[in-house]
């Protein structure tokens, strides 16, 4: 989505009266009073009534934690941080002896004073990682001052979480995975000695629980939204034109690729999620390959996948069907789904082009937003969540929030890779102006849902 409101209108959205709104200071700046320490070994004190987090080395994240636990709130404090030392600001979290020894872990509002610019995202602490990560918010980049004190705004109002620094929104993010819990200040591990001493700061922190309409900020339906409900579409959605692609509860709208019906085994249908059979024991793929009964042309597909140890799918576009076929194959450009550590398909192929999110034996998966080679993703048994963007030639995979691949499908160099791929002797492969959206049944068990589209 373009970012189209200036900063000085946001910060003009961000002005409200907070008259009724019953605010509750969680620090007295004298003492620690109400705060416990878990996990690691670095310091916390107490200096110009703010609290100051030291860095040390040879200890694991540590966390000053409330002894209290808060459901829906509105919190706001002052962050300062040294260039050179990454931190962040746990909300709703738990800290659970019979969960990871007690290992705090939950929703953290990130401060990055790094290059990457994060700051104001929300990273999953020790749970599923980044849920809202600021390269899909260029503008909320901009309002992290390094070196300055910057006031954070942050929003837990049933399963949304919003944020602002200095009066720019930065994420807006819909889960349901905690209701309630901690509110803790983390100092990060280290691993270099001239990281060594290094503070995070924190100050005038405040809460309220109460009469929080008057306590909330306008502006946060400008930024891009990441909704994790599961096989729900808020109302920013719709409005936007997504549509659930897939139902939750029944086969309507799918069924077996160059068929008539959804297949009679092999696939189900069960606690909202649509699930691929693994098979292998049999060695038969009792399902075949699942389409949808609607072609697209140009859309913004998602949806949340779970694949099983050393399991292997993708998901395909543009697909073309042929009857002359045998039911329960289809042929088109995949975003692959796969174990990458256990399932030998991922060193097979051109320098890691089978792994997830490549454009199956033509593109490597990366993390462009970052500009690495490392990939954020999830193991095995935990979900991830999967985007492919298409306009025109114009096509992208998207990998929990983090561009993976781009291409045009209609260049010179897609024609040259598919050349010297497993699709050359495919003619005008992924040249189709409309095609349907394919699961693949590999035999393997994986994991659908959330599965909606909006088409341009």
């Amino acid at each position: 989505m373009k970012f189209t409101l200036s900063l000085a209108l946001f910060s003009l959205l961000a002005i409200n009266s907070f008259a009724q709104a019953k605010w509750i200071d969680l620090f007295n700046g004298t003492d620690l009073k109400g705060w416990v320490k878990r996990n690691g070994n670095a310091d916390y004190k107490i200096v110009n009534k703010a609290i100051v987090g030291v860095s040390q080395m040879n200890t694991p994240n540590t966390f000053l934690c409330t002894e209290a636990t808060y459901g829906d709130f509105v919190l706001e404090l002052d962050v300062k941080v040294d260039p050179g030392l990454n931190s962040g600001i746990q909300i709703r979290s738990l800290s659970d002896p019979s969960i990871m020894n007690g290992r705090v872990h939950g929703y953290q509002v990130e401060i990055d004073p790094g290059d990457r610019a994060w700051s104001g995202g929300i990273f999953d602490e020790s749970r599923t990682g980044w849920l809202y990560p600021l390269s899909i918010n260029p503008q909320g980049q901009k309002a992290f001052q390094v070196g300055q004190w910057n006031k954070y705004h942050i929003e837990a109002i049933g399963p949304r979480l919003r944020t602002w620094i200095n009066g720019i929104p930065c994420a807006n993010l819909l889960d349901s995975q905690t209701a309630r819990g901690i509110i803790a200040l983390q100092v990060h591990q280290i691993k270099k000695e001239e990281q060594k001493g290094l503070t995070v700061q924190w100050r005038n922190i405040r809460i309220a629980t109460e009469n929080l309409k008057d306590a909330v900020w306008q502006g946060g339906d400008a930024i891009d939204e990441v909704n994790y409900l599961p096989n729900q579409l808020s109302d920013n959605e719709k409005r936007k034109g997504w549509r659930l692609l897939w139902d939750g509860k029944t086969s309507a709208g799918w069924r077996v690729a160059n068929g008539d019906a959804f297949p009679k085994e092999g696939w189900s249908i069960r606690d909202g999620e649509l699930i691929v059979l693994g098979s292998k024991k049999d060695s038969l793929r009792k399902g075949g390959d699942l389409i949808s009964d609607q072609a697209f042309v140009n859309f913004e597909l998602e949806l949340d996948f779970k694949v099983s140890t050393k399991g292997n799918s993708g998901v395909k576009y543009f697909v073309v069907e042929d009857r002359t076929k045998k039911p329960g194959t289809g042929l088109g450009p995949e975003f692959q789904i796969l174990d990458d550590k256990e399932h030998p398909d991922a060193k097979e192929g051109v320098n890691g082009n089978r792994t997830t999110g490549s454009l199956y034996d033509l593109i490597t998966a990366e993390n462009l937003s970052e500009g690495t080679t490392a990939r954020r993703m999830n193991p095995p048994g935990k979900w991830n969540k999967l985007r492919i963007k298409v306009s025109g030639g114009h096509v992208e995979h998207w990998l929990n929030n983090l561009k993976a691949v781009e291409y045009d499908r209609y260049s010179q160099i897609f024609r040259n890779l598919v050349a010297k791929s497993k699709y050359k002797t495919y003619p005008n492969f992924a040249q189709a102006t409309s095609g349907h959206i394919l699961f693949q049944d590999h035999g393997d068990e994986v994991h659908f849902r959330s599965i909606k589209i909006r088409e341009f």
